[in-house]
């Protein structure tokens, strides 16, 4: 692991780091905030996924977490969104495939199958890295995202219970088997058998039993990808179904920009320090 970032923020320290992933076979960057409550004792974390055409730079430098992590005494770990490289494949006239739309899932097809193994990287092989290397972060963490970001966040701790004490996401693609940006990535990455895309399904996995930490999930009613793509309905008609607690807030006027998660990121990091004293 090499060190290429520190930036000093709020009396705590914003890293970046690269390191060769066993995982997705190759280079891999994420970036860590570490607050200053570190000088005194190891904090709990908070994993922060992005969405689309996203790297870790973008939650670093817009959303103002780091202010609240502070505040708080919660570290924060922010992964990149796929595998990356000239031998990486990759769609590059596609946004919504390839380099930087991973979508948290073990892709099983090739070309894919080599490389684009997210869902493996965030929940297992980025943990032990971090246990590893970074003394003054606890065991304890909870897990948040932003649209393909949230979807993420959402599958990565119903496939795990006990691995995060609580999950929240910003406008998350909830329902990706029935919306065009699933249906893309899915049938790329998973193949043409739809029965296997349910497990990668934040509403499927939930009507099928899945157990569920406290949830909190925000959408805005602004957001130009409501209808087509992000099926908050479907989520919390799931939830109810299934009894699953889940704090829905549907909010006029927020877009799906960094400006809503900007606006609520202070809620979310508060929702997630509850859960992780």
């Amino acid at each position: 692991m090499k060190q290429i970032e520190s930036i000093k923020e709020f009396d705590g320290q914003l890293n970046r780091y690269v390191h060769p992933s066993s995982t997705c076979q190759c280079d891999m960057t994420f970036s860590v905030y570490l607050p200053p409550q570190v000088a005194v004792a190891p904090v709990p974390a908070v994993y922060f996924l992005s969405g689309l055409t996203c790297t870790d730079d973008n939650v670093r430098t817009k959303a103002g977490a780091q202010r609240y992590a502070a505040e708080l005494g919660i570290a924060l770990i922010m992964p990149d969104t796929s595998p990356r490289g000239d031998s990486v494949p990759d769609e590059p006239e596609r946004y919504d495939l390839g380099q930087g739309a991973g979508f948290y899932v073990n892709a099983t097809q090739a070309p894919w199958s080599t490389h684009y193994q997210m869902y493996d990287y965030v929940t297992s092989e980025l943990p032990a890295l971090i246990a590893n290397e970074f003394p003054d972060i606890s065991e304890k963490t909870a897990i948040t995202g932003h649209s393909m970001g949230g979807h993420g966040a959402l599958i990565c701790a119903l496939k795990n219970p006990g691995q995060y004490v609580s999950a929240s996401a910003f406008a998350p693609i909830s329902n990706p088997v029935n919306c065009g940006w699933g249906h893309g990535c899915f049938g790329a990455y998973l193949g043409d058998d739809q029965s296997a895309w349910a497990e990668w399904d934040a509403v499927e996995l939930i009507k099928a039993g899945a157990e569920a930490p406290p949830l909190l999930v925000d959408q805005g009613l602004a957001d130009e990808f409501l209808k087509e793509y992000l099926a908050p309905e479907s989520l919390v008609t799931a939830c109810q179904q299934q009894e699953v607690a889940i704090e829905h807030n549907m909010l006029e006027g927020y877009d799906h920009s960094y400006h809503f998660i900007s606006t609520r990121i202070g809620k979310h990091l508060a929702f997630h320090a509850n859960h992780l004293v």
